[in-house]
C-alpha cells in the first residue's frame, strides 16, 4: 500500500521542472500512482533518476528505452496521459 509521505515524495520528484515532462509525468502520478504495485513502484522510481532528456525522448518515443525494465512503466506513463 502506498503511504502518503511516499506518494508525496514520488509526486515531488516527478515535477520535473522540464514543462514537456511535467505535462507526461503528473497526470500519471495522479490517475495512476496510487494503484501500482510495489514493483511498478520501484520501476518508476528507477525511472525518475534517468535524465530529464532521456526521460522525454523515451516518453514521446524519439528513442528506444535502452533498458528493458523500464518499457513497461514507460508504456503506463504514456497511457496516463
Amino acid at each position: 500500500m502506498l503511504s502518503d509521505i511516499e506518494y508525496k515524495k514520488l509526486a515531488w520528484h516527478s515535477r520535473r521542472g522540464m514543462r514537456e515532462l511535467d505535462l507526461l509525468l503528473l497526470p500519471f502520478v495522479e490517475k495512476c500512482l496510487p494503484q501500482l504495485s510495489e514493483d511498478e513502484r520501484a520501476q518508476y522510481r528507477r525511472l525518475l533518476m534517468e535524465e530529464d532528456q532521456d526521460l522525454y525522448n523515451w516518453l514521446v518515443m524519439r528513442e528506444p528505452v535502452p533498458h528493458p525494465e523500464l518499457v513497461a512503466i514507460i508504456e503506463r506513463v504514456r497511457g496516463a496521459g
